[in-house]
């Protein structure tokens, strides 16, 4: 076997291979004596069939077969023998060689993984929340919690902010109603805006029983688009007005989440080491999020623009499969890869950045680092120690607590870096609003 490598520029390569035609000629013969002997044919007993006969009929695919795994195999070893870092998939390319030379010449055309430059983080700046969760974030969890378990109670009065009001409604447009303009015993909760504002304001004031009439024009940027930007007339007739009735803080309520003692303390004790948690994790989330960012900021180097075609092409097919896993119909998913270029580039060059600084310093996980945070997500079960036991079955189940402690490895090496900046802050500003309404 003969190879010459070429640079055509940037990080692609182009490998040309020269194989003995008298190579594969061998293997081809090798492989039609041992199918002669196995192949059955009419009239023969297994193994007697002519060898003629064998060639004939199957010669074509044994030689097309024999010169697929021989391109193959070649250009591992070219591969190898070079010492190659082949980014993404080789093209291969057929090479008109001279007969007399008696060669099956090809090109193979790909690109190598880039030489990654890590730049001086020395002069990176990354704020780190510095915060606890108070009696006041417990308390108002605790109200979420009492929130999540209303009863509704029939009450004689109009409808006011926070009440549930069941209700029919008809909406026309142009005197025709139109679909989805219309319900029968639909529930609306006063003020919790998921219905259009003209609603709520229909509705406050109205008692069980009675019926009114109002405009509603939907906005420019509805999700329906048919009605998008139109105006609409609706009847609305109320059935029942309900008020909401939170639960008492009390042993049955404390009870439902499983604190067996029913005692309040208890509660409020799991809610405070689940708020730690998650506290803990949105901290070092932001903390990750500007590492990484500072460390791809300063890094250099050329992306191979083969792994970003894949992983563009791998993003593109996952987003279509979420898509119809929520219903979406696969004729109405118009999805291209190059819509996911952007974030495929910007990936493929952290992840590239990651293994550089993984292998430079020695960041891999170690056995301690994975168990621990395997043991952390455990804690937020019932039985720890059998969800412990569960991960520790099969290795393939640690692969992502692996590379969560790998990551934590390198934030933690940027972090002795760069200049770290402690911001005081609060569990609501970190976790924002929603975190509270969950």
């Amino acid at each position: 076997m003969q190879t010459t490598l070429e640079s055509t520029g940037g990080l692609e390569r182009r490998l040309n291979v020269a194989v003995p035609l008298a190579q594969i000629e061998t293997e081809v013969e090798k492989r039609l004596a041992r199918l002669a002997r196995n192949v059955k044919v009419p009239g023969f007993r297994p193994g007697k069939v002519p060898l003629k006969m064998v060639t004939q009929q199957y010669g074509p695919k044994v030689r097309s077969d024999v010169i697929t795994d021989t391109v193959k195999a070649s250009l591992t070893d070219a591969i190898r023998e070079q010492n190659l870092r082949v980014a993404g998939y080789p093209r291969i390319e057929p090479r008109a060689g001279d007969p007399a030379a008696g060669q099956l010449e090809f090109s193979a055309v790909f690109e190598v993984y880039p030489e990654v430059k890590l730049g001086d983080l020395s002069t990176a700046a990354i704020e780190r929340p510095v915060a606890q969760v108070t009696s006041a974030d417990v308390d108002e969890t605790l109200e979420v919690l009492r929130r999540q378990r209303v009863q509704y109670v029939p009450v004689d009065r109009p409808a006011g902010q926070g009440d549930r009001a069941v209700v029919d409604f008809t909406g026309k447009i142009d005197g025709v109603e139109f679909a989805g303009g219309q319900a029968k015993d639909f529930a609306i909760v006063v003020g919790e805006s998921k219905m259009l504002p003209e609603f709520d304001a229909a509705l406050t004031g109205m008692r069980a029983g009675e019926q009114s009439a109002f405009p509603l024009t939907f906005p420019a940027d509805y999700h329906g688009k048919e009605v998008a930007g139109k105006t609409a007339e609706f009847a609305l007739a109320v059935q029942t007005v309900s008020a909401p009735e939170l639960p008492a803080l009390d042993e049955a309520f404390v009870k439902a989440f499983g604190i067996g003692s029913g005692r309040l303390d208890d509660l409020r004790t799991e809610v405070t080491a689940n708020l730690v948690l998650e506290l803990k994790r949105k901290i070092e989330s932001k903390v990750k999020e500007q590492a990484l960012a500072a460390l791809r900021r300063e890094a250099t180097f050329a992306v191979p623009k083969s792994l970003v075609d894949q992983e563009a092409e791998n993003m593109a097919r996952q987003m279509a499969q979420n898509l119809r896993q929520q219903g979406m119909k696969p004729e109405d998913i118009k999805l291209s890869p190059d819509m996911f270029k952007a974030n495929a580039e910007d990936r493929v060059a952290l992840g590239l950045v990651l293994a550089e600084v993984v292998r430079a310093h020695g960041l891999h996980a170690k056995p301690e680092q994975v168990k621990a945070l395997v043991q952390e997500s455990a804690q937020t079960y019932e039985q720890p120690d059998a969800v412990v036991r569960w991960h520790y079955e099969k290795p393939e189940r640690l692969n992502d607590f692996e590379a969560l402690a790998v990551e934590r490895n390198v934030v933690e090496w940027v972090l002795g870096q760069a200049r770290v900046d402690d911001k005081p802050a609060t569990f609501k500003e970190l976790m924002g609003a929603a975190a509270l309404r969950r």
